[in-house]
């Protein structure tokens, strides 16, 4: 079994409890016009950033630090200081300002409280100052050289177990969908999926809804990120016969004005899903699940819908 052969080659650290739920939806898939909506319940394992980081955790020596990036609501900076803090290691976070709301502002204050340092950059501009203030005090916060994870966790180590993740869903559904939508931020959780439905063999297309900046969420980035994963894996002696051409991803825009900023159609998707007991976030699962409401090629019916943030 794929799945066991890569738990056996990275020996991932356990941080979250694998499958996730998948929740078939069909008063919200009829409110749609699909015959069938599933959630893949990430956010029931405090959210798709645990996937990567029991990889990109794994077998750090004692007192480790680890320094990210991200804005100052970032899920990402939040799963990394409370899920190293939990495993004994250390967090220096750079963070850059966004839009408040209330998801952004619980996220923000759990970080706070949760890693060893926060460095905030008032300006987008600053954020490298920022970063490399946060790397030099990283240097006295424990032992070692400090670790480096890319914003949002876009490593292919942790690539490795969002893949995991698609390959769950293979297991929980009897049938491909005919789409799974994710949001696209930094890649790592499309390439993940993309890269499992192409070894899956699904004729599944990946929608992947663009909520960062296009430098960042991008469709070449993405499978750039999933086809290095492959390569890893080959390394690693796991054999992942999946050809390029075979790994898809199709990018739709929804980020609005700004990364973080609510949009008239992510607002509006927020408040259908509430209606049926769904609580999405503004910055990524909002304008994720807006693509429902606004689908203009093709005409999908079994659809799968990737729920991410988890709330503090």
């Amino acid at each position: 079994m794929l799945a066991t052969k890569i738990r056996a080659a990275f020996a991932p650290c356990s941080l979250g409890a694998w499958p996730t739920p998948l929740e078939s939806q069909p008063a919200l898939a009829r409110a749609l016009g699909l015959r069938a909506l599933w959630l893949k319940r990430e956010d029931r394992a405090g959210g798709n950033k645990v996937r990567g980081l029991e990889f990109l955790l794994a077998g750090a020596p004692p007192r480790s630090v680890f320094v990210t990036i991200g804005g100052a609501g970032s899920s990402h900076c939040l799963a990394t200081a409370t899920h190293a803090k939990a495993q004994g290691y250390r967090t220096a976070v750079a963070l850059f300002a966004q839009p408040e709301t209330e998801a952004s502002r619980a996220v923000a204050a759990a970080t706070a409280a949760t890693a060893n340092l926060v460095v905030s950059a008032s300006w987008l501009v600053t954020l490298p100052w920022a970063l490399l203030r946060a790397w030099r005090a990283a240097h006295h916060l424990g032992r070692g050289s400090p670790r480096w994870i890319p914003g949002g966790g876009a490593d292919p180590h942790a690539v490795i177990g969002h893949l995991l993740a698609a390959l769950e869903l293979g297991a929980q559904l009897d049938a491909p969908p005919d789409i799974i939508v994710v949001p696209l931020g930094t890649g790592g959780t499309a390439a993940g999926i993309a890269l499992g439905v192409a070894w899956l063999g699904w004729s599944t297309e990946v929608v992947a809804v663009r909520v960062a900046p296009r430098i960042v969420a991008n469709r070449w980035r993405t499978l750039r990120l999933a086809r290095k994963t492959a390569a890893l894996l080959r390394q690693a002696g796991v054999e992942l016969r999946v050809p390029h051409s075979g790994i898809r991803v199709r990018v739709v825009d929804a980020m609005g004005v700004g990364y973080g900023h609510p949009t008239l159609e992510g607002e509006r998707a927020r408040a259908l899903a509430a209606e049926h007991g769904i609580k999405l976030d503004p910055t990524y699962g909002a304008k994720a699940f807006s693509y429902f409401l606004q689908r203009a090629t093709g005409n999908p019916q079994r659809a799968v819908f990737w729920h991410t943030f988890a709330w503090p």
